[in-house]
Formats: structure tokens, sequence, C-alpha cells
């Protein structure tokens, strides 16, 4: 590969430098030597979400359910918890399966993802998209494991592995694992959304002990390609600081340099992701090619 993949130093790829450095990542994505990690940036890609696209989006969908004090409107994490304190855990988890009742139908760049033979895909929304493509793709070879909220299921374990059908299935014998570490709305709905949901995750995390073995084994020979995906708050930083940890590398992200937060751009030189600096939807079909 090209030195952006033999690089250790974040850097930012503009123009020409980024079309090129994403013509690498297409060949890593390719041979199985990136690990995609997608957020919910990528159901904007062609059109408008049926499903909220941001944890403001989500934020903005329970309010209109639930009114919520002034001071934690637009925060996902502090308004699930403020339902879940005073609604129940059950009123919660209807709410979350209310707002994502659509079905975003998946983009080309998800079929497309689909189609390959990826040893580790992570998707870090709720929604299901990919899950849905590759089930159209009739892949037969993939396992679907979804972190639970310890505390809410009453059980001691972290996660869920499940075959597309929604049958059990033993994570180790999949050709392509796709870890959804915040959980998935379908067919489960054990999603963590709230604070609470993070307070157990959050205090283990740092020994790595909410992500399961076969990630963590998987992502020892891979880089990482950020598609979609914010880093705005510490939640979503702290998570992917450490489902990143102990990986071969090299990594980078897809994302609008004018709109990065310092905090956003702090973590990328921090964790040595390189940047390329162009939108989205131009970058998803370089990839597909």
């Amino acid at each position: 590969m090209s030195a952006l993949l033999a690089d250790d130093h974040p850097e930012i790829f503009c123009g020409e430098a980024a079309t090129a450095a994403l013509a690498d990542l297409r060949v890593g994505l390719m041979t199985d030597r990136l690990v995609p990690y997608l957020g919910p940036g990528l159901l904007t890609l062609e059109g408008a979400s049926p499903v909220p696209a941001s944890p403001e989006d989500v934020a903005a969908a329970l309010q209109k359910r639930v009114p919520v004090p002034g001071r934690i409107r637009g925060n996902m994490w502090a308004v699930a918890q403020y339902i879940e304190s005073r609604r129940h855990r059950r009123t919660l988890k209807k709410l979350m399966a209310d707002v994502f009742a659509g079905e975003p139908r998946p983009s080309a760049f998800h079929r497309y993802l689909a189609g390959l033979p990826l040893g580790l895909v992570v998707d870090s929304w709720y929604d299901g998209t990919l899950t849905a493509a590759m089930a159209d793709a009739g892949r037969t070879d993939v396992v679907d494991v979804q972190g639970q909220s310890r505390a809410t299921i009453g059980e001691d374990r972290w996660y869920r592995a499940i075959d597309l059908a929604g049958t059990d299935a033993e994570p180790g014998g999949a050709r392509t694992l796709l870890y959804r570490p915040h959980g998935g709305i379908r067919p489960i709905g054990d999603v963590l959304v709230s604070d609470s949901d993070y307070v157990e995750a959050l205090t283990e995390i740092d020994i790595q002990t909410p992500i399961p073995e076969e990630v963590r084994t998987r992502r020892s020979t891979r880089g990482f390609l950020f598609l979609g995906c914010r880093f705005h708050d510490q939640m979503l930083r702290t998570y992917a600081r450490q489902i990143v940890k102990r990986s071969a590398g090299p990594h980078a992200c897809v994302a609008d340099l004018a709109t990065l937060t310092v905090n956003e751009r702090r973590f990328l030189a921090a964790e040595g992701i390189a940047l390329i600096d162009l939108p989205l939807a131009e970058a998803a079909q370089i990839l597909a090619g």
C-alpha cells in the first residue's frame, strides 16, 4: 500500500491528495486490511433518512414525545436518562423503537460494503441498514454482535451475538463480524443510550472487558476507516478510542475539516487518524469504485 497506510503520523489530505488516498484505502478494504467504522452520517448519502441520523436528531425525536428540562435538550444521553428515570426503562425502549421505526433503504455504498468479505465491520449507530443490506445480499456468514447494557438486561454479559436471522451464533465462526457496540434496534432493541447504560461499560472499558474477544483478535491485524462519524462528544471519542486500541493501524477518517470541533481535531491527532477532507458522498463513490 501507499505511504498513507504506512505513515505513523496523522495527516490531512485535501483535493487530489485526498482522492489518491481514497484509492489506496479502497485497496485496503478490498484486501481486508481495513475495518470500516460506520457512523449515522451514512444514512443521508442518498437523501433524507427516515430515522434519526445523529445523536442530536435522537434527542429531538425523544423530546417531541416526552417534555424534558431545557438544560438537557439536545443531549441524547441525558434526555434518554431523564425518560428512563421518570417513565421507566420500558418506556424508553418503546420510544426508541418508535423513533427508529422507519427502515432506511440501503445506499449503493451499503450494498458495496455488504458484498465485501471483510473480517470485521463496526457499525456505531442503532439502525440496521447495513444488516439489511447483508441479508439482501444473501450473506449467511455474518454474525451480528450487539452491545447491551448489563445492568438493564440483568445478566452478566456485555453483548449478544446473533446471525442475520436473529438466532444466537458464535462470533468466532463468522467470515464477517458485524460489531455494533451501542446495540441495535432490531431484532433485540436493548441499546445503550442513557447515561446509566454507560456507567458500568465506561468503568471497565479501559481494560477492554465490554469489547468482545473476537473483535480484539481481528482488529490486531487491521487498521480502521471512519465513515459518517462525528466525535464531538466525549462518549463517542471514548468508545472509538477503546475499539481502535491495540489495532495494527493505520487509520483514516473521511470528514469535512471545516466542520470539525477542536476536540475532534485533537482526537484524530492523538489517535494517529489521517483526515481525508472530502464530502462523504464523494468519498463513498470513490471507495465503491
